[in-house]
């Protein structure tokens, strides 16, 4: 995440705060999503993501098939454009609380999570 622009980086939280009011106001805050297998699904596939922190590149194939599953799950919510996913990765790695659970998996799991998402999204979507 570090190799992009500032003004993209900007450009991706936009398109993050943009597109998920969009979804919140059309899907009443999302009612339709099952919260509790959302938080349980990403659980899951956070703990087997930090079996591959400190061995694997983020390009590496089982870790680009759990960002596939990363995606999907975010997908339950809404489809994000490539933009607003990686804004997602941004806003795990500046907002505390999201911080400090994403690296409750692992110390480095909010930049090794950054860093995966760019690349599945540079390459997937």
């Amino acid at each position: 995440m570090n190799k992009l622009s500032n003004d993209y980086l900007t450009e991706c939280k936009k398109a993050l705060d943009a597109e998920q009011a969009h979804s919140l106001s059309t899907t009443n805050n999302w009612v339709h999503v099952n919260r509790e297998l959302v938080h349980q699904d990403w659980d899951v596939l956070y703990k087997k993501l930090a079996k591959y922190a400190d061995e694997a590149a983020v390009d590496n194939v089982n870790v680009q098939a759990l960002m596939k599953e990363h995606y999907e799950i975010a997908c339950r919510f809404y489809t994000p454009s490539k933009e607003a996913y990686i804004g997602m990765g941004i806003f795990y790695k500046e907002n505390e609380d999201m911080k400090k659970f994403h690296n409750s998996y692992h110390p480095d799991m909010v930049d090794y999570l950054g860093d995966a998402i760019v690349h599945y999204a540079d390459n997937n979507l």
